[in-house]
């Protein structure tokens, strides 16, 4: 099974995962039988800083990937993942590591449509100019949340180390 998750930089299974999959630089890609990871490499998103809706599914496709990990996703993606037949997940956090044995261990399941779907929604291919990709504050934003949760994550893992 190849298993690819949005990611911040191309480390591998050291990646950030990324909280959009459609915005990320790099895509980390994850053979795996069983649990066992066989073979990991990192590929830059060619659509990265603009998309139109398909693209980047149909690039993941390409790849050969049967899973896509990721922070978030509009409704839109995930139907074009299921008509490509991969299933798409969402809620994706920490490193790319991390998110695969969440995955693996079935606490990661599910894709729920991100807070910007309403606007992926609302655009067909042939409307979208690429302005909803280019609000960088608004991937800030998201980041920074998706930051704290993990230092929250962190903070409680390390507490509980403490004691």
């Amino acid at each position: 099974m190849r298993v690819a998750i949005s990611a911040d930089s191309n480390n591998g299974l050291d990646s950030v995962v990324s909280p959009h999959f459609g915005r990320c630089p790099y895509y980390v890609l994850v053979d795996v039988d069983g649990r066992e990871v066989s073979e990991v490499s990192a590929v830059e998103n060619p659509c990265y800083g603009q998309h139109r809706p398909g693209e980047v599914p149909g690039f993941i496709q390409s790849q050969g990937a049967d899973v896509m990990l990721a922070g978030g996703m509009g409704r839109r993606a995930v139907g074009f993942f299921q008509q490509y037949g991969i299933q798409a997940v969402t809620g994706a956090s920490g490193t790319v590591r991390q998110a695969l044995e969440q995955y693996l261990d079935g606490a990661l399941r599910g894709a729920e449509p991100c807070r910007e779907s309403v606007a992926h929604e609302h655009q067909d291919a042939s409307q979208n100019d690429g302005t909803y990709e280019k609000d960088e504050v608004e991937r800030l934003h998201e980041e920074i949340e998706m930051l704290q949760q993990h230092l929250g994550v962190a903070m409680e893992r390390l507490d509980n180390l403490a004691t």
